[in-house]
């Protein structure tokens, strides 16, 4: 979890000629989403006019066990694991306003604007660089989760 101190260090990077990139970390902390589900979501999950976000894949790296493959691991979309993790979630009007600039065709990824994708590997080295360049000592791309339900339950 991050600190309040390492929150706003975080988003002033963030906020910092922002990018897909930044805009999908930003997403993050205020929505509590996982990894990989940010990495599946495309703009068609995102709804502008009813400032929500429909959660209903997550994508993950697997271990390649057809024969013939040429690499041990392969990238799949799925459902969550959970019915409970099929969900929709509101949206402050702030990030929904920072989102417009963002906006594209609703088939494209949400990360790239375009058809392909960026696999949470990727993700998490850009957030380790975010982390890094606002002089926060450490954190992992879930510590976003905890932050965003750390801040929930201080504002009840």
């Amino acid at each position: 979890m991050l600190t309040q101190a390492e929150q706003d260090a975080l988003i002033s990077i963030l906020m910092n000629d922002m990018d897909l990139y930044k805009f999908g970390v930003f997403l993050s902390l205020y929505t509590g989403i996982r990894v990989g589900e940010l990495c599946a979501l495309k703009w068609e999950d995102f709804d502008t006019t009813q400032t929500t976000l429909k959660i209903s894949k997550t994508m993950q790296r697997i271990q390649d066990t057809e024969n013939g493959s040429l690499s041990k691991t392969k990238i799949v979309i799925t459902e969550p694991k959970s019915q409970c993790s099929v969900r929709e979630i509101p949206l402050p009007t702030f990030v929904t306003d920072i989102s417009r600039q963002f906006v594209s065709n609703p088939k494209s990824y949400i990360l790239t604007g375009s058809d392909r994708y960026v696999e949470p590997r990727i993700m998490q080295n850009r957030f380790k660089s975010y982390i890094n360049a606002s002089g926060i000592s450490d954190a992992n791309f879930h510590a976003l989760r905890h932050t965003f339900a750390t801040r929930c339950v201080e504002v009840g």
